[in-house]
């Protein structure tokens, strides 16, 4: 059997989105225009899933059906879910537009990997219409994956591994333990390690922290260096096999990882 393979990204707040905001942005305006104020650790809570099963998950929040009954009479049912995800879909699309820009150093990250023979995957909770807009823009800022998947391109999204599944086929991997997973969620780590896949998580740039470049950087070090930290342990405790900084900052696990294939190791 080869060693490492493939690699496969995530999207928002991994290689785009530094902090994950467009998400983010969008669920709490969502609930807010029906009524119901959202917190951004809420909005968060399920992040990297399908946006549907987002929606749904949010909604089956104690505090959040409470105030769905006090605003409408009753407790959110499968047809609340739906008809705030059609709200949801042109919202997103729109938000999009503010929070498509890369992350610093992923174009150069991945242009090296491929230069190792690596092939380039991606997966998302976005939809097809949502990612084809990241894949665009992206692409005029230098990256791109060999393919990118969505829910909507497979059995189902995180935390299952069928997106994961497919790029492998579609890669003819000699094995999924060939392939790393790199994301920002626990829904990252907990498609590869279902998928049979090293798993690694990104803590600064990603859902854990959620904050822009600039807010992060603007931070004092001390609280930078601990939301970082309590970030990794969380993403640790998840199940994830290496945590990084940034998606960028990758190639010595993934260095390691090709040396634990090569002496047996499996995920």
């Amino acid at each position: 059997m080869k060693r490492l393979e493939a690699v496969i990204f995530d999207w928002a707040g991994t290689t785009v989105d530094h902090g994950s905001l467009a998400p983010v942005r969008a669920v709490t305006e969502l609930f807010h225009r029906h009524g119901v104020p959202l917190s951004d650790a809420d909005a968060r809570k399920d992040m990297g899933i399908f946006k549907r099963d987002h929606i749904r998950n949010i909604l089956a929040m104690p505090h959040v059906s409470e105030q769905w009954r006090e605003r409408t009479g009753a407790v959110p049912t499968e047809q609340d879910a739906g008809t705030l995800f059609s709200d949801f879909l042109p919202l997103q699309m729109r938000i999009l537009e503010d929070y498509s820009q890369v992350i610093q150093g992923v174009p150069a990250l991945t242009e090296k990997l491929r230069g190792r023979g690596l092939r380039i995957g991606s997966t998302t909770g976005y939809t097809r219409p949502m990612l084809d807009v990241l894949v665009e823009r992206a692409a005029a800022q230098g990256y791109h994956s060999d393919l990118a998947l969505c829910p909507d391109d497979a059995p189902g999204g995180r935390p299952h591994p069928w997106m994961c599944l497919q790029l492998a086929i579609h890669f003819r991997l000699s094995a999924t333990s060939s392939a790393v997973k790199i994301g920002d969620t626990i829904s990252d780590i907990d498609e590869a390690l279902n998928a049979g896949m090293w798993a690694v998580g990104v803590a600064a740039t990603g859902n854990e922290i959620g904050l822009s470049a600039s807010d992060l950087a603007a931070l004092p070090e001390e609280e930078r260096r601990g939301r970082i930290e309590a970030a990794r342990n969380r993403l640790m405790a998840a199940g994830a096999h290496y945590v990084v900084d940034s998606a960028a900052c990758c190639e010595a696990v993934l260095d390691e990882i090709d040396s634990r294939l090569a002496a047996g190791d499996r995920p």
